[in-house]
């Protein structure tokens, strides 16, 4: 029994007691999100087994539960349900044991949603007839054996669902909907559901463009657009409205036990070309980051999210990151680094948001250029460099109202410096130059988890996160 969660607090004791109680069930793994409340704790007390997930999101949250699980069925369940029928296990693991089917969906009785009625149903009449009479195509609690699941992907969004089932098809697998009765599930916001959509309809036409139903260079370039406008610093401003409280961390040196570019390079073949330009001051930091930006020209962009998964994280770099979540602030990764791989750091550590400049992509390769930060060149906030962090912190401050007083800031380098300088609170964090130490309130060395205690606000040490090793998906 998996069950991926992220802040359910209010359900998840009363659902693994539940499940415990059912001799069906061998374990319950509860993999956490990086929750915010008390809600590992509460599972862990109610007898589950709890581990964190290796990335932010449900997608990366079922695949690891599918390494860790040591059964061949394996059934997934959402955190947050509750009025769940007294034979749910049975019901959904009869077909697997009867081999009449390989791949087992939930019918419950509530009405289909809204996401389901007006995006995915269309989308699969018109793409994948096979799977449109499904009454629930994008409903979570699933069963099937593993050996099944190994063979699918994983999606890190709320395409997860409808990806696997369409992966199931395509393995020829014999797919089947049960009925569970009714079931209470908590709703979401329509904002919540236009994001949702907006994820479930990518993963439907990627699968139909890899299936020979559609054109996939258009659907890449789609995706890349989308990646583009979520550079607008918009995004960022969307997560603060209401915020009171703000973190913002440097990733290389920092957040991570290494820098991007320099592993990115070391993976490519680029070292000797890459330290030209990082040992070459004379350029400005726009032009320089531009240059650097060429060398990677060619470069798939699979290769740049893996060596952001690859390199490892500061000690206590998650940690502190749920704990100052924990505390209510909100946080964010504010790097002169690319946004493919801020982003994908961002998820690793439980972060908030990101600000970075944005590689640009081409038919899923590297183009060699770089678009800068909006908020590294706001109007004010720094008045030595035209792009800087500063100036991304001045920007925050000025859209959403809050005090700089209530800012903490974290980095490591000369970059980090006016930021530092400019924050209510800052930490300069194992420093490589004098002015970085002189820069900060505070200096601390070794482990990130240090940070929590300097808030005002006692915040209980958080026990180590230890990752488990990437392995890149064959499929």
């Amino acid at each position: 029994m998996v069950i991926p969660v992220l802040n359910e607090s209010r359900t998840i004791a009363r659902l693994v007691r539940w499940l415990r109680r059912d001799p069906l069930v061998g374990e319950v793994l509860v993999v956490d999100d990086g929750s915010v409340d008390n809600t590992p704790e509460l599972a862990s007390e109610a007898g589950a087994r709890v581990i964190t997930s290796t990335l932010l999101g449900k997608g990366a949250s079922m695949e690891d539960g599918l390494q860790a699980a040591p059964h061949e069925l394996l059934v997934y369940l959402d955190g947050d349900l509750r009025g769940l029928c007294r034979d749910l296990v049975q019901r959904l693991i009869a077909p697997l044991q009867a081999d009449t089917a390989d791949f087992v969906k939930a019918k419950f009785e509530r009405q289909a949603g809204r996401v389901t009625v007006l995006t995915a149903r269309p989308l699969l009449r018109t793409y994948f007839p096979e799977l449109a009479e499904l009454s629930q195509p994008l409903g979570g609690i699933i069963a099937a054996r593993r050996t099944m699941l190994q063979r699918l992907r994983f999606e890190n969004d709320y395409g997860v669902d409808i990806g696997l089932l369409i992966d199931a098809l395509g393995q020829r697998a014999r797919v089947a909907e049960v009925d569970i009765g009714p079931l209470k599930h908590d709703s979401q916001s329509l904002t919540a559901l236009g994001e949702m959509a907006t994820q479930v309809a990518r993963t439907i036409l990627e699968r139909a463009a890899e299936w020979g139903r559609l054109r996939i260079r258009t659907l890449r370039d789609a995706r890349e657009r989308d990646r583009l406008r979520r550079t607008d610093p918009q995004h960022a401003l969307n997560l603060l409205r209401g915020a009171n409280r703000l973190a913002l961390f440097d990733m290389d040196g920092t957040l991570l036990d290494g820098r991007f570019v320099v592993e990115l390079a070391r993976e490519t073949d680029r070292t000797e070309r890459l330290a030209r330009f990082l040992e070459n001051h004379t350029l400005d930091e726009v032009k320089r980051a531009r240059a650097i930006a060429k060398l990677f020209a060619g470069v798939p962009k699979a290769t740049f999210e893996r060596v952001a998964r690859e390199i490892p994280l500061m000690r206590g770099a998650a940690e502190t990151v749920v704990g100052l979540r924990r505390a209510g602030y909100l946080v964010g990764v504010v790097t002169d680094s690319y946004r493919i791989a801020a982003e994908t750091v961002r998820r690793r550590v439980f972060a908030d948001f990101a600000i970075a400049n944005v590689m640009q992509f081409r038919g899923e390769k590297a183009a060699g250029r770089i678009l800068p930060a909006p908020a590294f060149a706001h109007s004010s906030g720094c008045r030595e460099h035209s792009h800087c962090k500063a100036r991304a912190l001045d920007y925050l401050l000025g859209e959403v109202g809050l005090d700089r007083r209530q800012v903490l800031a974290v980095g490591d380098g000369i970059n980090d410096v006016c930021m530092l300088r400019a924050a209510g609170r800052s930490v300069a964090f194992n420093p490589k130059a004098a002015p970085v130490r002189e820069a900060a309130d505070h200096v601390l060395t070794a482990d990130l988890r240090r940070i929590l205690d300097l808030l005002d606000e006692p915040v209980p040490r958080l026990p180590e996160l230890r990752e488990q090793p990437f392995a890149a998906s064959e499929s």
